[in-house]
C-alpha cells in the first residue's frame, strides 16, 4: 500500500464502522460486491486454469475409491442390476440438480472460496465462516486423510507395511503433496491432469478386461436377483446415499474459481460436464463388474472391483485394480489439498481467519494455508480418528449443500439486477428438488443417527466463538496484501 492510499483511508474507516453496526438480516437486499467488504473478490491469484484443467480437478477429486467399493452395496440393497442402474443414474441426476444451482453462483462470483463466498453473500458472514471452518476442521482435512489411507492400504499389495509404517506413509504422502502444491498453480494442475488421465485409462482397462473375459451373459445379468431383507424404502434410501457419496466432490472446482480463465463460461461447464461424464463412467464400471462377477459375489464383499478383475484376469487383474485405486486416491488427495487451501485463503482475506493464510507465495499460491491444512490433516491421520470424524460431519455437509442450492433463490431475490452469465438449468424446479432432498436427508440423519448428527453440528457450532474472536481481533479489517 503506497502514499496514494491516504485519500481513501477515511472512507475505508467509515465503511468498516458501518459494517460493524449492521446486523445482516437473512433476506435483506444487498448491493453489488465491493472490494472493501468483500476483499476475497479482489485478489492476487492468477487465472491460469483452462477448461480442461477445471474438468480434471473435478473428475480427479470425485473419482476416488468409492466406485471400486460401493457398487456391491448398491446391488445388495436393490437386489438387481436394473435397480442398481436406476440408483446410479438417480444419484448422478440429483447431484446434477445441485451442481446446476452452484454453477449459477460460481459464474456470479467466480472467486476463491467457492461456497464460502456464496453463503456469505446470501445469508450472513457467520454462515460462510462456519462452512469454511467445518471444511478446515474436518470435512476437507478428513477427506484428505481418508484417500491417503486407502492409497497406502492398496499399496500394501505391492509393498507390505506394518501399522506404524502405514500410518507414517499416510503422513508422508499428505505432507509431501502439501509441499508440492506450494510450488505453483500450474504444477498443481499438471499433477491433477496427469493422475486423472492415468486413472481414467486404468478404469477403461478394467472395463475392457471384465467385459472381454467375463463369463456372465447379458441375459444372466438382467434376470439375476439377490434375496432382500428389510423395507424397500430403507434399502433404496441407503443405496442412494452410498451412490451420492461416490459423486461427492463436484463442488471442488468452485474453491479455485479465482484461478480459472474465463470463469463465467468454464466453471459451469466443468461442474456439469464432470458429473455427466462420471455418470457414464460409473455405469460402464458397474456393467464390467456384473459381467465378470456372479451375482452372489456382490453380497458382503468390500472389494468388488478387485474380485471382478481377479476373476477375469487372475492376479494381474486384481493388481490392476489395486494400482487404479492408488492412482485414483493420489489424484483425489492432490485435488483436495489444491482446492481446499483457497477457501481458507479467502476467509483470511476477509479478515475472518488467520491473517497469515492470506499471504501468497511468489508463485501466487496460498502457501501458509496449504501447509497448515496439510499439518492439520497429518495430525488427524496420526490420531486414527478420521473415519469417525468424517461420520460426524456428513450431516453438516448436506446442511451446507442445501443452503448452497437455496442461495440461488435468496440471491435472485436480494440481487435481481446483477448480470448472471449462467442461469441454473431447470430453475426453479431442479434447485428446489435438491434443496428439499438435502433437507430430507438432514432430518432423516437427525432421526436415525442423532448422536453422530449432533456431534457434527457441535463441531460446526464450535466455530462460532472462533468467528467472534477473529471478528474482534481484526476489527472487520481485511488482511493486507502483504499479510505476514
Amino acid at each position: 500500500m503506497g502514499a496514494g492510499d491516504a485519500g481513501w483511508k477515511p472512507a475505508l474507516r467509515a465503511v468498516c464502522a458501518l459494517v460493524r453496526q449492521r446486523r445482516y438480516p437473512i433476506l435483506r437486499r444487498a448491493a453489488a460486491p465491493d472490494p472493501v467488504r468483500w476483499p476475497a473478490l479482489v485478489q492476487g491469484l492468477r487465472r491460469e486454469l483452462r477448461l480442461g484443467d477445471a474438468l480434471f480437478v473435478n473428475i480427479g477429486t470425485i473419482l476416488a475409491s468409492a466406485i471400486f467399493v460401493v457398487p456391491a452395496y448398491v446391488i445388495a440393497s436393490t437386489g438387481s442390476a436394473g435397480g442398481a442402474a436406476l440408483i446410479w443414474v438417480g444419484a448422478g441426476a440429483m447431484s446434477l440438480c445441485g451442481a446446476f444451482a452452484i454453477a449459477e453462483l460460481a459464474a456470479l462470483y467466480p472467486h476463491a472460496g467457492g461456497e464460502y463466498v456464496y453463503l456469505e453473500r446470501a445469508y450472513h458472514p457467520l454462515v460462510g465462516f462456519l462452512y469454511g471452518w467445518s471444511l478446515f476442521a474436518v470435512i476437507q482435512t478428513a477427506s484428505i486423510v481418508a484417500v491417503a489411507v486407502v492409497f497406502v492400504e492398496y499399496g500394501a499389495e505391492f509393498v507390505p507395511l506394518g501399522p506404524t509404517a502405514a500410518r507414517a506413509a499416510v503422513v508422508i504422502l499428505i505432507l509431501g503433496l502439501s509441499l508440492w502444491n506450494c510450488r505453483s498453480v500450474r504444477s498443481s494442475a499438471d499433477t491433477q491432469n496427469l493422475t486423472t488421465i492415468a486413472k481414467l485409462v486404468m478404469a477403461g482397462a478394467i472395463v475392457v478386461l471384465c467385459v472381454s473375459w467375463g463369463d456372465q451373459s447379458v441375459e444372466t445379468i438382467a434376470t439375476s436377483r439377490l434375496p432382500l431383507e428389510g423395507s424397500a424404502a430403507a434399502r433404496w434410501g441407503a443405496a442412494m446415499v452410498a451412490a451420492l457419496w461416490a459423486y461427492d466432490g463436484w463442488i471442488s472446482i468452485t474453491f479455485v474459481g479465482g484461478e480459472v480463465k474465463n470463469p463465467q463460461r468454464f466453471l459451469p461447464r466443468a461442474i456439469s460436464l464432470s458429473l455427466l461424464l462420471l455418470i457414464g463412467i460409473y455405469l460402464l464400471l458397474n456393467f464390467a463388474y456384473l459381467k465378470a462377477l456372479p451375482f452372489a459375489g456382490f453380497s458382503g464383499t468390500e472389494t468388488v472391483a478387485a474380485d471382478a478383475a481377479g476373476l477375469a484376469g487372475g492376479p494381474l487383474g486384481a493388481q490392476l485394480v489395486s494400482l487404479a485405486v492408488m492412482v485414483s486416491c493420489f489424484a483425489a488427495a492432490n485435488g483436495f489439498i489444491f482446492t481446499g487451501a483457497r477457501v481458507y485463503y479467502a476467509m483470511a482475506r476477509d479478515g475472518a481467519f488467520l491473517r497469515s493464510f492470506a499471504r501468497l507465495s511468489p508463485g501466487a499460491v496460498p502457501r501458509n494455508a496449504t501447509l497448515v491444512q496439510g499439518l492439520w490433516a497429518a495430525g488427524i491421520a496420526l490420531t486414527g480418528t478420521y473415519d469417525q470424524l468424517f461420520t460426524y460431519v456428513v450431516v453438516v455437509s448436506w446442511l451446507f449443500y442445501g443452503l448452497g442450492s437455496a442461495a440461488v433463490f435468496v440471491l435472485r431475490w436480494k440481487q435481481p439486477d446483477l448480470d448472471r452469465p449462467y442461469r441454473a438449468f431447470g430453475y426453479p424446479l431442479l434447485p428446489a428438488i435438491f434443496t428439499v432432498f438435502s433437507a430430507v436427508l438432514l432430518v432423516n440423519t437427525l432421526i436415525t443417527d442423532p448422536r453422530d448428527a449432533l456431534i457434527g453440528l457441535g463441531i460446526t457450532a464450535a466455530g462460532i466463538p472462533v468467528y467472534l474472536y477473529f471478528k474482534r481481533q481484526n476489527d472487520g479489517r481485511p488482511a493486507p496484501d502483504d499479510a505476514p
